[in-house]
């Protein structure tokens, strides 16, 4: 791919990257009645179709399945419960995917429905089916457009947002880019509703956050839906602006539950996985396709790409209990990062199974580490503060292995514990 004449010299990476996800949150394809937008789609279906025609390839994450649903069942805002939630995405998807299968079309380019739950890149055999799959659509030329199976996902086993299912998608994809759209133009060093706030226009490191406050449902920075960026008095923009972000912002908040914090925290894992990623908002998604100067860019981190499951583990994973360590225990997984065994832990919280994700706790119940453990929460008290080779002579060859193996163990220390993910 060439780079276009619109790309700054930073953001390269972006627009020549051979593969792209670009994820598009429900804000940006619905109308403030919740309806789906024919306009929005087709103008995300221009943009993505000039990128595939340019010689890219291009996977999309979509959110709106839910906010699809609503009109058709009834419903005047985003269900509360589990059970309509499903129901609203059972309904909803299939307009949805109808919406985009039309959109694209209409510029030779076919789609393919892939919906995903959160085992699903966690388990091996599963993740690798979904790799497969989606290598070979694009293979064939095919679209894939992407969404969280909310019909059968559950509290304990979703992803919680769009945004971070699109980083593991692009982890999964082995994407050169990121590209995440919704109402948000980027990120922003305040609140750009109660002052003079500035854009940040690139993040190298988590240093460059330093002092950047995101509370959950925050927009900071609201987008427009029109590309006026460009043109015209920058004053008269940010008033226009302003008047229709009001709109906006309450649309966002009826049909979407993502804000900025899951946008730079999906980034950040992006960018982690060396991935460049941008966040902009979904009227200049051709702009940051190109490598122009629209939105938040992210520079990708240097270095091999971790796991995709330990990605996952560390920043999507809902852990189902929680191990107590001692100090020495600690000391050997966080600094040593050595396999945990049997004789550090001092206690078992939770009700979890062999290969379930759990949390590692040191002596004041901080979370210093999650991982898969080999054992159900019944066997572990029976087992604690003995050594392996103890184990195995009263109790078998099979009790000779680590509660949780270093292979299947990210330290979190600076990572929020998730009861409930935020959702998107």
């Amino acid at each position: 791919m060439t780079v276009p004449d619109t790309a700054t010299a930073g953001r390269a990476d972006i627009a020549t990257a051979t593969r792209v996800v670009v994820k598009v949150g429900s804000s940006s394809l619905t109308t403030p009645d919740g309806e789906i937008d024919g306009d929005r789609i087709g103008a995300l279906a221009a943009a993505l179709s000039a990128r595939r025609q340019d010689g890219g390839q291009v996977v999309l994450v979509s959110s709106g399945a839910i906010a699809s649903g609503l009109v058709p069942l009834g419903l005047s805002r985003r269900p509360r419960d589990l059970a309509t939630q499903q129901a609203a995405a059972s309904v909803g998807q299939g307009l949805l995917i109808a919406r985009y299968t039309a959109a694209f079309a209409r510029h030779g380019i076919g789609t393919g429905q892939v919906l995903l739950s959160a085992d699903d890149l966690m388990r091996r055999t599963h993740y690798r089916n979904a790799q497969r799959t989606l290598d070979r659509l694009l293979e064939l030329g095919v679209l894939p457009v992407v969404n969280e199976n909310d019909t059968v996902a559950t509290d304990e086993i979703r992803f919680g947002d769009n945004d971070r299912l699109a980083a593991l998608v692009a982890h999964v994809t082995r994407a050169g880019a990121l590209v995440l759209l919704s109402d948000v133009d980027g990120l922003y060093d305040g609140d750009p509703r109660r002052g003079d706030a500035q854009r940040i226009t690139e993040v190298r490191d988590r240093a460059d956050l330093d002092g950047i406050r995101l509370g959950r449902g925050l927009k900071a920075g609201q987008g427009t839906q029109d590309n006026t960026k460009a043109q015209g008095n920058a004053k008269a923009q940010r008033n226009a602006k302003a008047q229709r972000n009001a709109k906006a912002q309450g649309n966002a908040k009826a049909q979407g539950i993502g804000g900025m914090a899951t946008k730079v925290e999906a980034a950040m894992i992006a960018s982690a996985a060396g991935i460049p990623t941008v966040v902009a908002d979904a009227a200049s998604a051709a702009i940051a396709l190109g490598g122009g100067p629209a939105g938040t860019y992210f520079a990708a981190a240097r270095g091999r790409r971790p796991a995709t499951r330990l990605l996952w583990l560390k920043h999507a994973a809902v852990a189902h209990g929680s191990l107590r360590l001692d100090h020495g225990a600690v000391e050997a997984v966080v600094k040593r990062r050595a396999s945990l065994l049997p004789a550090g832990i001092t206690g078992v919280e939770g009700t979890f199974d062999a290969g379930d994700p759990v949390n590692l706790r040191d002596e004041n119940g901080t979370i210093v580490a999650r991982g898969l453990v080999n054992y159900d929460a019944t066997e572990i008290p029976g087992l604690m503060g003995r050594s392996t080779r103890w184990l195995a002579s009263k109790l078998g060859p099979e009790y000779e292995r680590e509660v949780v193996h270093r292979d299947d163990l990210v330290i979190v220390l600076a990572v929020l514990a998730r009861g409930t993910p935020p959702g998107d």
